[in-house]
């Protein structure tokens, strides 16, 4: 099966919603690494999350979503660009015990130093731009509350989320009440709170475990089948990670040509593991030359498949 994004405006009201189903992406997120189930959960709760805010990307570039752990769990990273490709990792600290039903504070904030970074990137930046990177503490129990309270903090849009994933399945559900001046009914009401206040309300019946057994228009139908919705033509999320030969070889471009030159005169050839997708990349003292005296790159790869992780 396909996995897919659907988009859907109430209508007469700026309120949006977003219903998200990664089954194959996520598929291939747990194909290159062995998590333990409470990583696995966040990390597939991330991975529906920026997918939906990724759908609303203004700039052909990505988002990526990232938490810093001071627990067991030390980084969760989402890289999401704005076609919808898709890619995550997580780092686990070594010797970590980690219990199948670890909360987000135990695993990542056990002393309050854990911090939440949404970084935007464009692809073709203009001359001088950066990416945006926003930095906030862990202000939420779950991820959907940690993504809520930064956008509101952040970004001054009401968002909420209803996330959900276990080995098979990431959903997600994502309503935004977008920034609108307007009139008030005759009863002194905004229309468009009335329209967010009820939604809210209707998607908070909607709990994990229906979110993880029901396909996502049988969702959206049991929730809003009482609402003027406009439905959008749905786009089709999937896995695709970007690193390269040439990407690896800026980098050890970066680290200089001393360091890689004590480091090959102890390990004899350089190896890179992609944390992303698995895909390893070698350099030999030939390869390393080559990255120094030129720009030109060695086209040797050895395939992701022959990695044993």
């Amino acid at each position: 099966m396909t996995d897919t994004l659907q988009k859907f405006m109430f209508e007469d009201a700026f309120v949006r919603g977003e219903l998200v189903d990664l089954s194959e992406t996520w598929k291939h997120v747990q194909a290159r690494r062995d998590y333990p189930a409470a990583v696995n959960t966040m990390l597939g709760e991330m991975l529906s999350a920026a997918a939906l805010l990724s759908a609303n990307l203004k700039f052909n570039g990505s988002i990526v979503m990232q938490i810093h752990g001071d627990g067991p769990l030390l980084l969760l990273v989402v890289e999401c660009d704005s076609e919808l490709n898709l890619r995550a990792t997580a780092k686990i600290a070594d010797g970590a015990h980690i219990a199948d039903d670890a909360t987000l504070a135990e695993l990542v904030n056990t002393h309050g130093h854990g911090r939440f970074v949404i970084t935007l990137d464009p692809k073709d930046k203009l001359p001088g731009q950066q990416a945006y990177q926003g930095i906030v503490p862990l202000d939420g129990d779950s991820v959907a509350s940690v993504i809520e309270n930064y956008m509101l903090r952040s970004e001054q849009l009401d968002t909420k989320l209803w996330l959900a994933a276990n080995g098979d399945v990431s959903r997600g559900l994502l309503l935004q009440k977008l920034p609108q001046e307007g009139g008030l009914t005759a009863s002194g009401a905004h229309p468009d709170l009335e329209t967010w206040d009820r939604t809210v309300m209707l998607a908070e019946t909607l709990k994990q475990e229906e979110l993880l057994r029901t396909d996502i228009e049988t969702v959206m139908r049991r929730l809003f089948w009482e609402e003027a919705i406009r439905v959008f033509e749905p786009k089709h999320p999937r896995f695709q990670c970007n690193c390269s030969r040439d990407k690896v070889g800026n980098m050890l471009k970066m680290l200089g040509r001393p360091e890689v030159d004590d480091a090959l005169a102890e390990l004899g050839k350089l190896a890179v593991d992609c944390d992303f997708c698995g895909q390893h990349y070698e350099f030999d003292q030939v390869d390393c030359a080559q990255l120094f005296a030129t720009d030109a790159s060695v086209e040797t790869m050895i395939p992701a498949s022959s990695v044993k992780h």
